[in-house]
């Protein structure tokens, strides 16, 4: 369904500090990254797509954050949401909502919620049962 997921960043070293070891908690892999133009991608372990991309705006502006936007990464485990939450909030995120189960989406929902360094809404969610 999903090709990939873009989010914008105004301070690219930054962002990429942050994104990088996210990512590999996640078991991502780095596809590119690009730093003339500023911008980086991973990719699943096991697959192509989706892309999961960080850049500067293409139209030159500044990166803003949209209200009620959110982007979802899913974990394997629920220790991984838990490692992902941490690394977020030692490298510059804010917390939007600590690690735990949520049954009011389904019965094994877990999940935590964090907001990047540009502001950027994030979730990490395992769906398994523990």
């Amino acid at each position: 369904m999903i090709s990939h997921v873009y989010l914008g960043v105004n301070d690219f070293g930054r962002a990429f500090r942050f994104y990088a070891p996210l990512m590999e908690i996640l078991g991502h892999k780095l596809r590119f990254r690009d730093d003339a133009q500023p911008w980086a991608g991973w990719m699943p372990g096991d697959a192509p797509r989706p892309l999961f991309l960080i850049g500067a705006p293409f139209d030159g502006g500044e990166a803003t954050r949209g209200n009620g936007q959110m982007v979802a990464l899913q974990a394997g485990r629920r220790e991984l949401v838990d490692q992902a939450y941490t690394h977020a909030l030692a490298s510059g995120g804010r917390c939007e909502g600590a690690p735990g189960l949520r049954p009011h989406y389904h019965p094994n929902y877990y999940g935590a919620y964090f907001r990047d360094p540009d502001g950027n809404k994030l979730c990490i969610c395992c769906h398994d049962a523990a």
